[in-house]
């Protein structure tokens, strides 16, 4: 066993790592470009929701109010004709990215602290750098990927951007394992 007073340094400078190579991968090349497309008709659609002042949050449409009405012919009426919509409203004006990119750091270092707790408990100081890689990988990959499955299942996010995010998240677990197979205490 291997105590995550031990493990700090692996933690710390994956999160840097995983940090860093998210912003190259999501700011400098191509990949996440069509993740989300161009409405044709965003002008209108905007102009036509603008002044209705819907505050920040998610919302879905059209949205039954209990099992009853979702079972009403006027209900499936509005499924039928459409749309049928989930919608998050962010507030109005640019998007701070220094809170954003904050929150995914400290994320990093909370996926690194749980690889960390799983290796650490698993295998002892001087572990071979393949077993570290495995027990610390595979955990940073349930960390950064698996829970965005449920996005395409429940919500119908693309497959196709449920498996890039998933391909970032492997890229991340790699970079993740390799720093702790590499700073295992010995």
């Amino acid at each position: 066993m291997t105590g995550l007073d031990q493990l700090w340094l692996p933690i710390l400078l994956s999160s840097v790592l995983v940090f860093f190579i998210s912003s190259v991968i999501h700011m400098l090349s191509p990949w996440h470009k069509g993740d989300y497309p161009k409405l044709a008709t965003e002008d209108k659609v905007l102009d036509a929701l603008r002044p209705l002042a819907i505050p920040p949050g998610e919302y879905m449409m059209p949205r039954a109010s209990s099992t009853q009405e979702m079972r009403s012919s006027e209900f499936n009426k509005k499924l039928t004709n459409g749309p049928v919509l989930m919608m998050t409203v962010w507030p109005n004006g640019r998007t701070a990215m220094g809170k954003t990119f904050l929150f995914w750091f400290l994320y990093s270092v909370v996926v690194g602290i749980f690889a960390a707790y799983i290796a650490g408990r698993a295998l002892p100081p001087g572990a071979y750098y393949l077993q570290v890689f495995r027990f610390a990988g595979c955990t940073a990959f349930i960390g950064y990927s698996l829970a965005l499955w449920q996005m395409a299942i429940w919500y119908r996010r693309s497959w196709s951007t449920t498996i890039k995010v998933t391909i970032d998240g492997l890229i991340y677990a790699l970079l993740t394992a390799g720093v702790f197979g590499w700073l295992w205490p010995r």
